[in-house]
């Protein structure tokens, strides 16, 4: 299967709320995970390799940007009957094992991933203090092994949308594995 690359960054397109299910029990609103400078809505699973590569360094950055006023949350967006290994019990043993200190929520019917227009996971939307779109990248130059001391790139570009309300001009997309849409009926 090829990987995907996520599109060029349209600045200052509006976040579309959600109210999902996360591993913890709760439902989560966009609101309720949103920072009070800058909001990271991230689309992961627990199979793909990209997400497995890096998903370390993506719980690391979302903790320090936390310190910034940075909100986060991970959103789940495949077919869970097609790929098992992308359940909701596997999803809470994913962000256990991880120690996710964010909400991992599943999108069952697939509809908020569509809003979002999210093409792969991991797939990064990094929204300012009014969830305008400022940052569409990746994490950094890692695929589907880590790159040794590599940019933080996700992480300044947060941190210079919390500062700014701007995020960089210059953004590398992210890559992953396609989302695993259901198909139509």
């Amino acid at each position: 299967m090829p990987a995907m690359t996520t599109p060029v960054c349209d600045f200052g397109w509006k976040a579309p709320d959600f109210a999902l299910e996360g591993t913890d029990g709760r439902r989560y609103t966009l609101a309720d995970c949103a920072g009070e400078r800058a909001t990271l809505v991230m689309f992961l699973c627990n199979h793909c390799p990209f997400v497995k590569a890096v998903i370390d360094r993506i719980v690391r950055d979302v903790g320090e940007l936390a310190g910034h006023g940075i909100g986060a949350v991970a959103i789940m967006p495949n077919d869970t009957a097609a790929y098992p290994a992308d359940s909701f019990d596997n999803m809470r043993r994913f962000a256990g094992a991880h120690d996710f200190g964010f909400p991992y929520l599943i999108d069952r019917s697939q509809e908020i991933a569509r809003a979002y227009d999210a093409v792969c996971t991991p797939d990064f939307f990094g929204f300012d203090g009014a969830l305008g779109l400022q940052y569409r990248g990746r994490l950094d130059a890692s695929r589907m092994e880590p790159v040794p001391d590599a940019r933080r790139e996700l992480y300044e570009a947060m941190l210079q949308v919390a500062e700014t309300g701007q995020g960089p001009a210059e953004q590398l997309p992210s890559m992953g594995c396609s989302i695993k849409w259901r198909e139509a009926a």
